[in-house]
């Protein structure tokens, strides 16, 4: 089990000095990734699980000169290459997903709201994540101090992605001329949602739909949390004139269309949105990417909030935050590949704090069937 560090993150350097290391890195870094899966959300909480599993973890060759206290443990995670970091993880999970056609591979970004630096006042870290919808597991990550820094982000994630035969959906900040070009040219298809941002493509794809209002299909009512809402999705293929043949590989336009009835409130809403793609998508599979686009909300960052209490995190110290975000999507990573028992994420987590055996079985999806 902890082999999988030694092939997938053998290139971390250890930022200490060799003749004054007590712990080898790997073993604080298998203990670190262990107390995050049994939902340990800081230094001291990954002390007290190495403390009370010694026995577990020396049996497995680890620590066999103790335990570090939490400090220690702060000081080795928080002084790594948190770039580095990221690009084992992301070797880590091309070794564990299975590469079909047709992947929906959403990129958004989430704030860790406690990451402020109080000292150096640095700004809240934003990581820009990618998430595969069909199986539901994290690609990669990347940093964005800012939320405007995500323009830049995005594309530095593409790099390190295999996006051949994916459709990338990424919302409005990331619709962009590079981001629709870095993806084409690395084999993949974009599907992006138009705002403000792009003022004139937003335009002229609204004047392209406009004729087509009065065409609109019945489609079928949707009942949840007290809402009622109609869905309808609209594609056709895009105009070979400006502002459309700036774009790189532009083949069709989207619109989606949602009307809203609170039953609580008494309240409609009725609201368009708009999409340019590099492929030529039907109306199916459109819809499929727009929704399995607002599925990262769900199925990523409220698990990581609610599993994890990752707002609530307020650790900052060096590159910890990043490492940190970085280990706990290993670990919905894990938790959620792990089939042997239906819970949520949450439960997952308390039972693999309880029960050792159901932590190697978590423990047992790192490895890759290449191993």
């Amino acid at each position: 089990m902890s082999d999988i560090f030694t092939k997938h993150f053998s290139s971390l350097v250890d930022p200490r000095q060799s003749a004054k290391v007590s712990y080898p890195l790997f073993d604080v870094l298998f203990l670190t990734v262990c107390a995050v899966i049994t939902g340990a959300e800081g230094w001291e909480d990954i002390e007290d699980f190495g403390r009370a599993h010694l026995g577990w973890l020396q049996e497995k060759g680890l620590f066999e000169q103790g335990l570090p206290v939490h400090d220690t443990i702060a000081r080795v995670i928080s002084r790594l290459d948190a770039e580095q970091f990221q690009l084992c993880f992301t070797r880590w999970v091309n070794s564990l997903c299975e590469v079909t056609e047709e992947r929906f591979i959403a990129i958004d970004g989430k704030a860790l709201r406690s990451s402020y630096d109080r000292n150096s006042r640095t700004s809240t870290i934003h990581m820009v994540s990618a998430f595969c919808a069909q199986n539901k597991l994290v690609l990669g990550q990347v940093k964005a101090e800012k939320k405007s820094n995500e323009i830049t982000a995005i594309p530095e994630l593409l790099r390190v992605l295999d996006l051949k035969g994916c459709l990338i959906t990424i919302d409005a900040m990331g619709c962009q001329k590079e981001v629709a070009e870095t993806i084409v040219n690395n084999g993949g298809d974009y599907l992006l949602a138009v705002k403000g941002n792009q003022k004139k493509l937003f335009h002229a794809i609204k004047s392209e739909f406009s004729a087509l209002e009065d065409d609109l299909k019945e489609s079928p009512l949707e009942q949840q949390h007290g809402r009622l809402e109609i869905r309808e999705y609209r594609v056709i293929p895009a105009p070979k004139t400006e502002p459309f043949n700036d774009w790189s590989g532009i083949e069709s336009i989207g619109q989606a269309i949602s009307f809203r009835y609170d039953k609580t409130g008494k309240k409609c809403s009725l609201e368009y949105r708009y999409y340019i793609s590099s492929k030529e998508l039907n109306e199916e599979t459109f819809a499929t990417g727009v929704k399995e686009h607002w599925g990262i909300e769900n199925s990523l960052h409220w698990v990581l909030d609610t599993a994890f209490n990752e707002d609530a995190c307020q650790i900052y110290r060096e590159n910890a935050a990043q490492v940190l975000a970085v280990v706990r999507h290993m670990a919905v990573n894990m938790l959620r590949s792990d089939t042997t028992r239906k819970a949520s994420i949450r439960r997952k987590t308390k039972m693999a704090a309880m029960e050792i055996s159901y932590l190697e079985q978590i423990l047992a999806s790192m490895v890759s069937d290449e191993q």
